[in-house]
């Protein structure tokens, strides 16, 4: 409530004495620092244990990536060797393995 009183201070300073650069400034100021509490707040980030809540989401979101650059190496991996199976069983036919060991 105070910053919100601030403001209303200042903007009540600028119309009855006209505006200067530093009123402004402050209003901009104020007003700004006024609007990240109340995103901080609707976000529900606005009490003391807030930075460990993003700390935990970051490594979470950290974690993730991690795991899915994982699942899509180990998939182009896989992919990578039934390529390979499949091109080592179709020159075994062509040279007539199955020929030969019997």
């Amino acid at each position: 409530m105070i910053r919100e009183d601030m403001l209303a201070r200042l903007m009540a300073q600028a119309v009855s004495d006209g505006t200067d650069l530093v009123t402004m400034r402050a209003m901009v100021e104020e007003a700004s620092e006024l609007g990240a509490e109340r995103a901080l707040d609707r976000l529900g980030l606005d009490d003391e244990s807030a930075q460990h809540d993003i700390d935990e989401l970051r490594e979470l979101l950290a974690a993730w990536r991690a795991a899915k650059a994982s699942a899509w190496k180990a998939a182009i991996d896989w992919v990578v060797r039934g390529v390979l199976a499949l091109l080592l069983i179709g020159i075994a036919v062509r040279l007539g393995v199955g020929e030969m060991l019997r």
